[in-house]
This record gives structure tokens, C-alpha cells and sequence, in this order.
């Protein structure tokens, strides 16, 4: 029965029974399910009774590195951690804990530093026109004179540059993310070209459908010609590391009851791509820090200088948001981002109403 009382989960249900239905009960629900499930697969605990300070540190050192791989904002983070930790004092009114153990400093010590919104890259238009240029005119270019090698990689660059610079995905929804393992990278499963969409796993932990412009789908197409898929099911950016391929077929031959001196046979002197294909072994996705080696690369090679850095891939949704906020169509980045809702887009892009507001009331005050 205490079991019972105490299952995380449950708690959870009956926290949010209490939240007005609305976005904000929305928010909580998919932060604090996540954080449930993270519990539940990291740590290895469902009830309140296993608990800790260390695993509400471990949590917050969680979130330390999404925001590191760019896929929260450090306000974000924090704004997770506070809906844990509200949800905790509950706990503690409700008498289902003795203390909230999210208020710990040992916990919260481990949070991400929040400076705003000041730092937070986003890619410019004439920087995303820029990178589009170059890896438009590179697979252009290495047709006729690359490699077989050299022509797949021009055209998976130009497919990852233009999903990120025009869809409006997050790079953990289409790259495999090493802390989270449900994130494991978008699949041709999960594209339609002929509906312009990708099926991704949304930040809500939900499976959402992100808008996918014809330039987008193009280059995606040109790049499944190119790689030729052997599966349906295989990651849309595979990753080239021989390291990671040698892995997914040690695991995957051995779920099949090879030894590991079969395998080792079947790859001396056969190429790691040709065994992939030949033994229907699914290589895994690239991962977000590929991703960022990828830009890293294209942005050196396309000499286009970010104040000393490179595009990254998260800033890429933030810059099509920006500049669909900045020309009037805040609906149309609400759609275009999947904000749960407008105010989401309102408050995500304050700095833009913040300038629109000064500049009208210079005209107010500037009127004869």
C-alpha cells in the first residue's frame, strides 16, 4: 500500500489534478513526466521512498548538459528544476516526504547559470543564406570530379544544413542525444516528403510533426539517392565514426548469436558499410556533438565567422523564429516552432516587442 501511495507517477496525476487546465498544466506535465521517466531508466527508482538529494543533484547535472549540447536554453533548465522542485513541496505538504530534497544546495548547485537571453546564438539571415549558398554549391561542385565518399557527405551537409536552417526542428529532435536514450535520431520512417512533414520526438516527449518547406524536402531527397538506405528504418544523418558502426554490429550480430570470432571474421578485410548492409545491421545516427563537428567544418570551409565561433545547430530554429516573429507573423512562428502557444512565441521573442514598443512610443511622443 505505501508503495502504492508513494509511486511517483501517481503523485504526479494528483499534483496536476490541482494545476488549472490550460498550458501551464501542459507544461507541468510534460517536464514532470519527463523527469519521472528520467528517474525511472538513469536512476532506477518509481517511488518516493528512493528519493534523494544526490539524485535531484544528479537530475540538475542532467539539465547542465542539455544545455551544454544545446538542446535547452540554461532558462529552460532552470525553469524544469523549479517545476520538479514545486512538485516536491507538495510532496512534502501532502506528507508523502519528510523535506523537499530539490531545495538542497548540494542540488542546486549543479544548475546551469542563467544569463538571459544575451548569449543565445541565433543564425542570422544573411548567415543562413550564406551557409545554404555553400553547401548548395559544394554538392553542385563534387559531383563531377568527387568520390563516391565525397559526393555522399556533400549531399548528407546540404540535407542536415537545410532541415536545421528551415524546419524549425531542435538539433536533439533529429540527432541522437548520448543523455537521452529515446533520442536516437530522425529515420526515413519518420519522414513524408509528400506531406511536407517529420515525425520527431518533441521536446514535450511527445511525437510531434514538424513542418518541412520544399527546399528542406529536396535536399533530403537528393540525399536518400545518394546514401541509398538499406532499411526503411535506418537514421536519416548515420553516423560515419568506425568506431560507433563496429559497435552496432558487435551488438546487434550478437543479439543474433554470433560469437565474437564470427564477427570479428566477418569484418577483417570487408569494409564496415559493406557488413551493414550485407547482415542488415542498422548503424546508429549521428549524434548532437557530430552534428556541431559537422557545422563546425562547413563554417571554417565557407569561411563564415560568428564572432570567433561557428552556426550552431540550436541557434538555427531560433533565427527562422526570429525572423518570422520580426516580419509580422508571430502565428506563423508559434506553427513553424510547435509553441504549445502564442504567448510561448510572445515571451520567447520579448526583445523584438521590447524594440516595436520603444519605436512607437518615439512616435507618440515625437507627434506635433
Amino acid at each position: 500500500m505505501r508503495e502504492d501511495a508513494t509511486a511517483i507517477r501517481a503523485v504526479i496525476d494528483r499534483y496536476l489534478d490541482g494545476i488549472e487546465a490550460g498550458n501551464s498544466r501542459k507544461n507541468y506535465r510534460s517536464v514532470l513526466v519527463g523527469w519521472a521517466e528520467w528517474l525511472r531508466t538513469d536512476a532506477e527508482i518509481t517511488s518516493l521512498d528512493a528519493l534523494t538529494v544526490m539524485h535531484c543533484r544528479q537530475y540538475a547535472r542532467h539539465l547542465k548538459r542539455r544545455v551544454a549540447d544545446g538542446d535547452l536554453g540554461a532558462n529552460t533548465a532552470n525553469t524544469y528544476y523549479a517545476y520538479v522542485r514545486a512538485f516536491l513541496g507538495f510532496c512534502v505538504a501532502d506528507e508523502l516526504l519528510e523535506t523537499n530534497p530539490a531545495k538542497s544546495a548540494r542540488a542546486t548547485d549543479e544548475l546551469p547559470e542563467d544569463h538571459g537571453d544575451r548569449d543565445r546564438q541565433f543564425w542570422r539571415r544573411k548567415q543562413r543564406d550564406a551557409i545554404l549558398t555553400y553547401v548548395d554549391r559544394r554538392a553542385e561542385e563534387v559531383q563531377s570530379a568527387g568520390s563516391d565518399r565525397e559526393i555522399r557527405r556533400a549531399f548528407r551537409d546540404r540535407a542536415l544544413v537545410s532541415l536545421l536552417a528551415l524546419s524549425g526542428v531542435r538539433g536533439g529532435e533529429v540527432f541522437a542525444a548520448a543523455a537521452d536514450e529515446r533520442r536516437t535520431g530522425l529515420r526515413w520512417t519518420d519522414v513524408d516528403l509528400d506531406a511536407n512533414a517529420v515525425r520527431v520526438f518533441g521536446k514535450s516527449r511527445e511525437y510531434e510533426y514538424a513542418q518541412l518547406p520544399e527546399r528542406a524536402g529536396a535536399a533530403l531527397l537528393d540525399h536518400r539517392e545518394r546514401c541509398d538506405p538499406a532499411e526503411a528504418s535506418w537514421p536519416v544523418f548515420p553516423t560515419a565514426h568506425g568506431p560507433s558502426l563496429r559497435q552496432a554490429i558487435d551488438t546487434q550480430l550478437g543479439e543474433r548469436g554470433w560469437s565474437d570470432e564470427e564477427i570479428a571474421e566477418r569484418c577483417s578485410g570487408t569494409s564496415l558499410a559493406a557488413v551493414l548492409r550485407e547482415e542488415s545491421v542498422t548503424p546508429s545516427s549521428l549524434t548532437t556533438n557530430g552534428a556541431r563537428s559537422v557545422m563546425k567544418r562547413l563554417c571554417a570551409d565557407a569561411d563564415i565567422d560568428v564572432r570567433g565561433e561557428y552556426l550552431k545547430p540550436h541557434g538555427a530554429r531560433r533565427g527562422l523564429g526570429h525572423e518570422l516573429y520580426a516580419s509580422g507573423h508571430a502565428e506563423l512562428a508559434q506553427s513553424a516552432l510547435r509553441h504549445a502557444s502564442i504567448e510561448t512565441t510572445h515571451e520567447s521573442y520579448s526583445d523584438i516587442r521590447a524594440a516595436e514598443t520603444a519605436r512607437e512610443v518615439d512616435r507618440v511622443l515625437n507627434r506635433d
